[in-house]
């Protein structure tokens, strides 16, 4: 498995972020940092780098009604998503994607013809499951939850007429720029593998702004097609390439997390992590 960047101790928050969902909010530093195997003081630095706020602050954003308090007040209306997002200064990772999709044509053959690459990687949300086209990422996915060989399986089943080859040197600087380990770092291109009305809804994911969410409902509104919340709902359940297409920023209309192709805790930290990251960011913390 290819470690991202080591200066980012992907691996020690990967671990953190889980003891601190099953700990709950009574879990202190001192605790917490022992089963890191570090001091609190340095533990807290590490991950205060990473994720913007303290331990202790992040458990705040990890509590059941906190995607009700972001319905409140971070809901991101689509026709105005896309304004917001380029004008704000929290879209943070989301600047450096390119993306462009396949033609039904193409779709329809199940990836005959295709070449798609994979690897996996570290990253501060479990081992993920990366694969791309000389176009960019297709597919990503998270192990933390279904475990490596599922999630592996699950992409692989997208495409059965595609030749995959593992080749993670080839996918690792978009991986690196996917997740922000390098300021510097090139693009991700993004490669949309899906059929018309899928790609659809998941260019208007793209279009909410890191810290921010909307709800199925919303979407539909936005794509032109009121009616099909339940349709909305399997598309954004079928989104390919998790957190670079945030299908994590989708709610049910109460606030409920509603279902996460890769893990409802993982669904859970993806929101915390970026709710922290932007908060910090607007309050210059």
């Amino acid at each position: 498995m290819t470690d991202l960047s080591p200066e980012y101790h992907y691996n020690v928050i990967a671990r953190a972020l889980r003891h601190i969902d099953d700990g709950g909010p009574g879990m202190t530093l001192d605790a917490l940092s022992s089963q890191m195997g570090m001091s609190p003081a340095h533990f807290q630095r590490v991950f205060s780098q990473w994720v913007g706020v303290s331990p202790k602050r992040y458990q705040q954003y990890l509590s059941l009604d906190h995607a009700k308090r972001l319905l409140e007040t971070r809901l991101s209306l689509m026709e105005t998503a896309g304004e917001v997002g380029l004008s704000g200064t929290s879209r943070l990772h989301d600047l450096f994607l390119t993306w462009e999709a396949m033609t039904p044509g193409d779709y329809a053959r199940q990836g005959e013809g295709l070449t798609i690459y994979w690897g996996w990687f570290e990253s501060p949300f479990g081992p993920a499951i990366v694969m791309g086209t000389e176009k960019g990422i297709c597919g990503m996915g998270f192990a933390a939850e279904m475990g490596e060989e599922e999630a592996f399986a699950d992409l692989l089943r997208r495409w059965p007429k595609a030749n995959f080859v593992e080749d993670p040197m080839m996918l690792r600087p978009w991986v690196l720029a996917a997740f922000g380990a390098k300021e510097d770092a090139a693009k991700a291109p993004l490669y949309l593998i899906g059929a018309p009305f899928q790609i659809k809804v998941w260019e208007a994911l793209l279009k909410i702004p890191s810290g921010h969410v909307t709800t199925y409902g919303d979407i539909a509104e936005g794509i032109g097609h009121p009616k099909a919340v339940r349709a909305v709902g399997t598309a954004v359940g079928r989104n390919p390439i998790s957190w670079l297409i945030p299908c994590h920023r989708a709610l049910r209309k109460g606030g409920g997390l509603g279902g996460y192709h890769w893990g409802l805790p993982v669904k859970r930290a993806l929101l915390a992590w970026e709710s922290a990251r932007s908060d910090a960011h607007d309050t210059g913390m």
